[in-house]
Parts: C-alpha cells; structure tokens; sequence
C-alpha cells in the first residue's frame, strides 16, 4: 500500500511538471514578433548621448554594443540601419531605415524634434506603423541637455543623408547573428541610460513632422509582405497593448502553476501521510510482536531457572553426603607426607563430584586417601575422636599426644 501511494504520488508531479512544461514552450514560440527585435527605449537612449547622427548612426550599428537585432531579409545577418533628415524650420525630423537589399529600405522608426519659442525641445521617438502599429510613441526626458541640441540649431546646418548602402558598409561594421529575443532583450537593457525617463505616450506632439513624414516614408518590406502588418500579426492596435497582454498571460500562467503545484503538493502529502500512518502501524505490529516474544522468552528463562535451582539442590545434599565417609577416615593420612597433603589441599575445591563420589572406595586403600580428600579443614575435629595420636596435622594438641605416647 506504501509503495502505491508514493508511486502515484510521484507520476501526478512529472505530469504536472510536463504540462507547465508545454504551456511555457508554447507561450513563447507564440509571443515573438517583429517589433521585439529592436527596443525604441535603447534607440532614444543612445540617441541622447550621440554627437551628432553621423555619431548616432554609429551606435546603431556598432557590432560591439549591438543595438539592433533585426533581421528583415531574412539572411541570419542583422540589417544595416541608415539614418536620414528631413528639415523645416525648428523641426527636424530623423527617420531610421533598415537596408534590406539593392534600393529596398524599410522605415523601423522615426526621431521627432522640435524646438518651440523659449526653446524649450521636444523628442518624441515613434515607432513604424507597420512595424509596431499605430501611435506607439515614447518621450524621453534626459537628465541632462543632449549635445546633439547645439549642432540642430545653427546658421550652417546641414540636414544628414546616410552615404551608406547595400554592400556598401562603413569600416568599423560587420554584420553579426541575430539572438534569440529573450537573449537581446537581456543584452540590450544593459545599455539604456536608467537615469533617463521613457514615457510612453499616444499622441503626436508635432504635426508639422507628421505631414512631413508622408511624403518622405519608405516600405520595401511592407511591399513585399502586405499581409504582416501589426494589427494581422497580433490582435491589438500597438506593441504596447501586446506587451500588456503578454504580461496578463503570464501572470495567468503563473497562477495556473502555483494552482497545479499545490494539487500535486496536497496529492504528495496525502501520500506521504498514508505512508506515514502505514509505517507506524507496521511499527506498533512489530512493537507488540516484539513484547510478546520478549514475554516468551522471559517465561521460558523464568522456567528454565526454577528447573536449574531444583535440580542443583539434590546434588548439593548428595555432596554432603559424599563428603561424610572421607571425613571418617582422616586417621590414615598419618602414613602421607603432610606437605604433600597441604599443597592438595589448597587444589581441593576446584575438583570436580566425581573425586568426591569415589571417596566410599578409600576403605580398601587407606595409603590414597589423602589425594581423594576435597575438604581437608573441616576433618580436624573428626580426627580428633580418633584413638590414633599422630592422626591430623590442623590439631596441634592431638599431635604433641601422639608424640608423647
């Protein structure tokens, strides 16, 4: 019954770890998108420590801090990301295009700055309706001014057209592997300025830069797959109501574990508990066994002692007995030497009752007595009865009589 309950305890677990298992694969594979492959956050970070956007587009694709995880043409190779800008007045409007082939460009983002008339600047980083859907916007606030400010506004100021193109890369680039997401979202949250604020908003502030954005707005890729926008890969408007839903569905998932953890918990202590009480009962069986068998053995040593102190009696009184006729006969130990008796003596008691049984038979031989006698201290004053003078060494009266006569 023991080995039962542990085993089905120990499948309902594997199970449960096996579905929660399943869910988390599956969430997963279903949770990647397009928009996941390049974090706005990170683009608004660098873009406030930038110089200039000759410095700003460097950062975008610089191999070793790897901003930008997006693959578009689908080779296994990041895609360039170029940046060019378009100028009217205080606004400058800075848009970011993946280069995915000869002459073929996909808009991933634009930048949005705009100074007002205490100028005071605005930044609003948008991402691609196509790419993250519509009105998905982020205001970064920086803690300090950008440098990038001062070289915006002044009387020579050139707008910045990237130079680069298709096979035609800056010295410092080489294309790199993109990561799995889980792995660039960990990488690239390592360089976001956190003393930096991303508000996320869903407003435009500048209309000016989004009548300028419609003429000048590049879709190569949306082309080419016009069934991918956003709002058909994902059933919400933007990225942000998708990341909103992902995290609903986690926590959903979550609790749904913690509910099949305790179910096995509750099924695993049940289990533990039969076990428990079957052993204990197992125990209390052995227990009561064990006092019965000790009650047995008690009985039959209680029975064996009795049988072993009357059968030792009778044999006592027959060794008194025995003795009797030996202590007769002290009169014929005057023939033996009395230090040969005495050294005998001190060995009488470690004899055993059959030298005491053959004392009758010392009558025929008087001369051997001495030897067979086991209790020579005690025969003093039975010698002494004795007509014979010289008859026991323990009297010293009795021999100086037998000397004198």
């Amino acid at each position: 019954m023991k080995t039962k309950l542990i085993t089905s305890a120990l499948f309902a677990f594997l199970f449960t770890i096996q579905i929660q298992a399943q869910d988390r694969t599956t969430v997963t594979a279903n949770s990647n998108d397009i928009s996941d492959n390049l974090d706005l956050k990170a683009v608004a970070s660098i873009f406030g420590d930038s110089e200039d956007l000759a410095d700003f587009e460097r950062r975008l694709n610089d191999p070793k801090i790897q901003i930008s995880n997006l693959d578009l043409n689908g080779d296994n190779q990041v895609d360039y990301l170029r940046v060019i800008e378009t100028v009217e007045n205080n606004t400058h409007l800075i848009i970011i295009q993946s280069v995915l082939e000869r002459d073929v460009y996909q808009d991933v983002a634009t930048i949005e700055v705009e100074r007002d008339g205490n100028n005071n600047v605005q930044v609003q980083v948008v991402g691609d309706v196509y790419m993250y859907g519509t009105n998905y916007i982020y205001e970064p606030v920086y803690v300090s001014r950008p440098v990038i400010f001062n070289v915006f506004w002044t009387n020579y100021y050139r707008p910045y057209y990237s130079p680069w193109y298709w096979s035609y890369y800056p010295t410092y680039y080489y294309a790199w592997n993109p990561y799995p997401v889980y792995r660039y979202h960990r990488h690239v949250h390592n360089h976001i300025n956190v003393h930096n604020h991303y508000n996320y908003v869903s407003t435009r502030r500048s209309s000016r830069a989004e009548a300028m954005y419609t003429t000048r707005r590049s879709n190569g890729y949306e082309r080419q797959h016009p069934d991918r926008s956003f709002t058909q890969r994902n059933n919400v408007s933007n990225r942000h109501e998708l990341v909103q839903t992902r995290q609903g569905s986690t926590r959903n998932q979550a609790a749904t574990g913690t509910r099949a953890s305790n179910v096995t918990r509750n099924t695993t202590t049940s289990g533990t508990r039969n076990s428990t009480t079957t052993t204990r009962n197992s125990s209390n069986t052995n227990r009561t066994s064990t006092q019965t068998r000790n009650n047995d053995t008690r009985t039959l040593n209680s029975s064996t002692r009795n049988t072993t102190r009357s059968e030792s009696t009778p044999v006592r009184v027959n060794s008194t007995t025995r003795t009797s006729p030996a202590r007769t006969e002290a009169p014929a130990r005057v023939e033996s030497n009395t230090r040969t008796s005495s050294t005998q003596r001190t060995q009488a008691p470690t004899r055993t009752n059959t030298s005491r049984a053959e004392a009758p038979s010392r009558n025929t031989a008087p001369t051997n007595v001495s030897r067979g006698n086991s209790a020579p201290r005690q025969s003093a004053p039975q010698q002494s009865r004795s007509n014979d003078g010289g008859s026991s060494r323990g009297n010293s009266s009795s021999r100086g009589g037998g000397s004198r006569g």
